[in-house]
């Protein structure tokens, strides 16, 4: 870093910092578990802020292997957007090439998601709760609220391991330009996991003991963050492999095969609708277009909000439904499904179906026979 670290103190007398390395690797890894927000990582949505929970110190994953455990890590830390983040604490005299300690981190990309059970890190994060004689369930409290889903956080842990999208993160008093270039490089290819480094330098005054941290983030270059950026926000054109595993990392398996279930229910259908693909990673998602011109576009439009919606005014435009008969008969079959249109069909509504209400794959069958009921109508 070019330049000078300077203090004012209280009397306005200026104090210069000079840098000094530290004793030891375990003296950063303390102050790290004491103060995570050194890893200053800017989050991909800007509004937010990142908040770290700390589940475990010098950590390991385990593998098929019973009793066997590799991959040590010195940290194991999750944000409050439940992503996962490893964290290897490295000394610039360490002795390991620089080969060696990026493979070791891309094993843990590869295989944390497989052989690391939610359960496994739940375990962990009391033990280390424990260990500092503090209250797991306050920690938690304090990380995300009193009100916080608790469950819901573990869970969106585990979807969030088993979609990859994790961040691995190498931190060092001194990143080599070899490594910024490495971590740079990964960063910008590895979607959705991130991969960064942080410097984290320490500047002392020998005169008055004052002491100063510093900490520069590295792979956050403005492209990487535009991309990681598109998981949550921008115009995205959506396709089904995009869509399925952002779906996967939100919301889970589970609800996710109901989504494949419509989505096949169309492809199915292909004479009359087709899947039409939206823009947007607030709105975006895909329809049941419809082949024949109509006032209805679409049947129904599936958000990665998880909701299933359709438009009222444009289903109250089009025959048979567009006469009072027709209007009552389509309110009446929608209603058995959760969808409430308004008893006037010129007020504009859109009724939604949250999909993750839907308790299984079966369950969603009263919802597609009345699409297709809807379909057998159009048709007469």
């Amino acid at each position: 870093m070019s330049g000078g670290i300077y203090l004012i103190q209280g009397n306005d007398q200026l104090v210069a910092m000079t840098e000094k390395p530290y004793d030891s690797e375990s003296l950063l890894q303390e102050l790290l578990e004491r103060y995570p927000n050194l890893l200053g990582v800017t989050p991909a949505v800007p509004e937010t802020s990142l908040n770290w929970l700390v589940v475990r110190r010098t950590g390991s994953i385990p593998t098929e292997d019973v009793g066997i455990e590799r991959w040590s890590l010195n940290y194991l830390f999750l944000d409050q957007q439940a992503i996962p983040t490893l964290v290897e604490v490295q000394h610039e005299g360490e002795p390991r090439p620089r080969q060696e300690i990026i493979g070791q981190m891309l094993d843990y990309a590869a295989n944390a998601g497989v052989y690391w059970p939610v359960e496994s890190i739940v375990d962990q994060f009391e033990v280390n709760c424990r260990r500092q004689n503090r209250d797991p369930e306050q920690v938690f409290a304090d990380f995300l609220g009193s009100e916080a889903n608790e469950e819901k956080f573990w869970q969106q842990v585990k979807t969030n391991l088993q979609a990859g999208k994790i961040r691995l993160m190498f931190v060092a008093d001194h990143i080599p330009a070899e490594m910024q270039r490495v971590v740079e490089f990964l960063n910008k290819q590895m979607d959705p996991a991130e991969v960064l480094a942080v410097e984290i330098k320490q500047y002392i005054s020998p005169e008055n003991g004052l002491k100063t941290l510093v900490s520069n983030v590295i792979g956050q270059t403005a492209e990487a963050l535009q991309k990681k950026a598109s998981t949550y926000r921008g115009r995205r054109q959506w396709d089904e492999s995009s869509f399925l595993a952002a779906y996967v990392a939100r919301f889970g398996e589970d609800e996710t095969e109901l989504i494949k279930k419509l989505y096949d229910w169309i492809e199915n259908c292909t004479d009359k609708v087709a899947i039409h693909w939206g823009t947007g990673d607030r709105y975006g998602g895909f329809s049941a277009r419809l082949r024949n011109p109509s006032p209805l576009p679409d049947l129904f439009f599936v958000g990665i909000d998880g909701n299933l919606q359709i438009d009222s005014r444009l289903y109250a435009e089009t025959r048979p439904f567009n006469h009072e008969g027709g209007w009552l008969e389509l309110r009446n079959r929608l209603s058995e499904i959760g969808l409430a249109l308004p008893i006037n069909p010129q007020e504009p509504r859109f009724p939604k179906m949250q999909l993750f209400t839907v308790p299984d794959v079966e369950a969603l069958e009263p919802t597609l026979d009345m699409f297709e009921w809807v379909l057998s109508r159009l048709a007469d």
